[in-house]
């Protein structure tokens, strides 16, 4: 299983614009990674797509479904996760570079749609869990923008603000009537 089982005929497709054709594959592909996740060598990515005949190209809907590996960025433990993409894409006999993809004559190779899919799916930040503290959350604690941080929160809620910043709190702007 691999790119090859990506190509796919659709001469009958070709012959009646409007007719549509469900693609149900495995398939697995070597080399597809970002720099914090990758799809596991060997392991197989999941397409279930609908092929539908335009007057002149064809068009790829459904979902692609990723399985990936990597680290959480809190704790550093390693992840195995899921992740499920959803396709729209257009292909035809002259494609537009970054907007559509090549189309032959009998023939459609879904391998470059299926790529693009699956590394955009994959997470640029994985996390183990939405809660994960990190290694050590009681000395360095992992802070949600809008959540209370440990400690005492001022009168607003909110946590001590940096003392670093404390001078940009005493900045004032005049709203005065000035015409100059």
């Amino acid at each position: 299983m691999g790119g090859r089982d990506l190509v796919v005929g659709i001469a009958d497709l070709r012959r009646q614009p409007g007719t549509r054709r469900r693609l149900r594959r495995q398939v697995v592909l070597r080399g597809l990674g970002v720099s914090s996740a990758h799809v596991p060598e060997g392991e197989a990515i999941g397409l279930d797509l609908e092929l539908e005949a335009l007057s002149n190209g064809l068009v790829a809907t459904g979902t692609v479904t990723v399985p990936w590996e990597g680290e959480c960025r809190r704790c550093l433990q390693d992840v195995r996760a899921e992740t499920v993409a959803e396709v729209r894409e257009i292909f035809e006999p002259s494609p537009v570079e970054g907007e559509t993809y090549a189309l032959g004559d009998d023939t459609v190779d879904l391998e470059p749609m299926v790529r693009d899919a699956a590394l955009l799916a994959l997470p640029l930040a994985p996390l183990c869990r939405p809660e994960c503290a990190g290694p050590a959350p009681d000395t360095f604690p992992a802070v949600v923008e809008g959540d209370e941080a440990p400690g005492d929160p001022d009168e607003a809620g909110a946590a001590p603000a940096d003392p670093r910043w404390a001078a940009l709190g005493e900045l004032r702007f005049d709203s005065g009537d000035d015409d100059g």
